[in-house]
C-alpha cells in the first residue's frame, strides 16, 4: 500500500469543482475509493427518516471530493502545495511541501 498524501486533519484547499478556492480539514479519507470528506466543502442535501436519536427532514451535510481536487496547506506560508516524501535523520518516511520544503507534521 502507497503511503497517503493527504491524512485526516490536515488543511486542504479545493482546485477544482463547484467549491474551487474553499479550504477546509479533512475529516475522513477513503483511500480505497481515492476520496475524502472536508469540513464545510461539497455540501450535498440529504432526506433522512426519522429515528429514536435524529430528527427526519432535510439534512445538509459535506459529501465526499476527489482527492486529485485538493492541495495541502504548505506549513510555512499557507499556500497550497504539492507533497513529496523523503526519509527523514531517525529512518521514518515522512511528508514535506514541495513549494517550500518544509515537514509537514501528522496530526495525532
Amino acid at each position: 500500500m502507497a503511503s497517503a498524501k493527504i491524512k485526516k486533519g490536515d488543511n486542504v484547499f479545493v482546485l477544482s469543482g463547484r467549491d474551487k478556492g474553499k479550504q477546509g480539514e479533512v475529516l475522513e479519507v477513503r483511500p480505497g475509493d481515492g476520496r475524502a470528506i472536508v469540513r464545510g466543502v461539497n455540501m450535498v442535501r440529504r432526506h433522512q427518516r426519522q429515528t429514536a436519536q435524529d430528527e427526519g427532514g432535510i439534512i445538509t451535510k459535506e459529501g465526499v471530493i476527489d482527492l486529485s481536487n485538493l492541495a495541502i496547506e504548505d506549513p510555512k506560508d499557507g499556500k497550497p502545495t504539492r507533497v513529496g516524501f523523503k526519509i527523514a535523520e531517525d529512518g521514518r518516511k515522512v511528508r514535506f511541501a514541495k513549494r517550500s520544503g518544509e515537514l509537514i507534521a501528522d496530526k495525532k
